[in-house]
């Protein structure tokens, strides 16, 4: 899905917001769902990373701390042509990682311990290319836009079910459009944000995989996390399960099937889309458990990186 369209998603989901705060005060209550929107997203955009990252206990690291995975981010950044981000280690056991920040200045890369232990170093290439994608595609800052319109329209219905309930002879929406309004609200709103999700999903695999120049590393690795993310669960997640969507795989259920209420698209569509792309660029197009003889750098051959 183009920009425009991902625009215009957003765009029907401020409407919606306001739409909520017109039924509650009339055209006073749009104004104020429109300051509201307007100062979540202020709040947003400073704080989010910090936010998020504190969520799932992300703890900074370095080249001393961290060297392998610190070397394999700069080296990737350098290829997308992208500052140095900010690199994270969450103590989880499940598979998985995510990006955050504003913008590519002020970025940062999370990863868990479980991806580091469970994939090799061509595989966590492409994971890590995947979110360098997402921050060159400023797809986190539209993500986090995303995410607090939503928590916001959720919380404007259930004020105008406490406060707009006995309207209805006033112009309010009354009890049972009250009622309405709590349930279908917060529903449209997630499903436009899972709608975001999706699109930005399928172009962060494109781009990762061309920063990283072998499309199937990704792919690989998109297969191992899925089938990890049905077994191990994550438990930060399941507390924070807004954030779900930042993650290169569902964290809360690593569901498949590409429906209406999932925030990612089919691992199995993505994988697909992915050995299209291995077959149009010269990339290896092979079966997604087989990884490609060098890393992202040309270095020696290897068939298992340094993360076992």
């Amino acid at each position: 899905m183009s920009y425009f369209r991902t625009a215009m998603l957003l765009a029907g989901m401020t409407a919606l917001f306001m739409g909520v705060g017109y039924l509650i005060g009339g055209a006073t209550g749009a104004t104020l769902a429109l300051l509201v929107a307007a100062g979540t997203n202020l709040f947003a955009y400073w704080n989010s990373d910090r936010v998020v990252l504190s969520m799932h206990g992300a703890q900074p690291v370095d080249a001393r701390s961290a060297p392998d995975l610190y070397r394999l981010v700069a080296d990737l950044a350098a290829r997308a042509n992208l500052p140095m981000p900010a690199v994270y280690l969450m103590d989880n056991p499940q598979p998985n990682a995510f990006a955050t920040g504003r913008n590519p200045q002020n970025a940062a890369v999370a990863v868990t311990t479980g991806l580091m232990q469970q994939l090799n170093r061509d595989e966590l290439a492409g994971v890590i290319a995947h979110e360098l994608a997402h921050v060159k595609n400023h797809d986190t800052l539209l993500m986090t836009i995303t995410a607090t319109i939503a928590g916001a329209i959720s919380m404007v219905a259930q004020f105008g079910m406490f406060f707009g309930g006995n309207r209805s002879n006033n112009g309010g929406p009354g009890i049972i459009g009250s009622l309405a309004m709590m349930i279908l609200a917060p529903l449209a709103a997630m499903l436009v944000q899972m709608a975001i999700s999706r699109t930005r999903e399928y172009a962060a695999d494109d781009l990762g995989a061309r920063i990283c120049g072998q499309p199937m590393w990704l792919a690989s690795a998109l297969a191992k996390i899925d089938n990890a993310a049905r077994q191990i669960p994550n438990e930060d997640a399941e507390r924070s399960p807004a954030t779900a969507h930042m993650f290169i795989i569902n964290p809360l259920s690593g569901r498949g099937m590409d429906n209406l209420f999932t925030t990612h698209p089919s691992t199995q569509n993505r994988i697909a889309a992915l050995q299209q792309l291995a077959g149009q660029i010269g990339g290896q197009a092979r079966a997604t458990n087989t990884v490609s003889p060098r890393g992202p750098s040309g270095g020696a051959p290897r068939t298992k990186g340094p993360w076992g």
